[in-house]
């Protein structure tokens, strides 16, 4: 007598295979760390002190000084989140296409024509194989026996 499983233990299956299926579209992104992979990390990480600096002996006034660093941090911090907030998505948008077209050229044309051209040369080279070994093996091998009987001395003349 033979098992079989019944409509409820097969919905019940694909239920719980279903939750473990993540959709990358709906994935949760990490809103504290949003460089995991470090790729801009020696690019755009500019402080104040990376840009501007003020040598021994030639400073400003103190107050014009940490006026200075305010305006220059503030000034970064805000034109930045303003630029992403009014740039950010269409550019994402732009980012997005580019890499979309980018894959659709990868997939649907590189990747074939490479393959083809591949199959091609398997072709070509298969065919330059047999006329060498029908023509250029049998010329050699008969020239190795014609000069197989030379023999070359070398003396040294004083």
């Amino acid at each position: 007598m033979t098992c079989s499983p019944t409509m409820a233990d097969q919905y019940q299956y694909n239920t719980n295979e279903e939750k473990f299926v993540k959709d990358s579209h709906t994935k949760e992104i990490d809103l504290i760390n949003r460089d995991p992979k470090q790729i801009n990390e020696d690019v755009v990480k500019v402080e104040f002190e990376d840009v501007i600096a003020e040598p021994d002996g030639t400073h400003s006034l103190d107050g014009v000084w940490k006026l200075s660093y305010t305006t220059f941090t503030v000034s970064k911090y805000w034109c930045y989140r303003v630029l992403s907030a009014v740039f950010g998505i269409p550019v994402a948008l732009l980012w997005g296409f580019l890499f979309a077209c980018i894959s659709f050229c990868h997939i649907w044309a590189v990747v074939p024509c490479i393959k083809s051209c591949l199959i091609e040369s398997q072709c070509v080279s298969r065919i330059y194989s047999l006329c060498i070994q029908t023509f250029c093996d049998p010329f050699f091998e008969a020239l190795g026996k014609i000069f197989s009987s030379v023999r070359v001395a070398l003396r040294k003349e004083v």
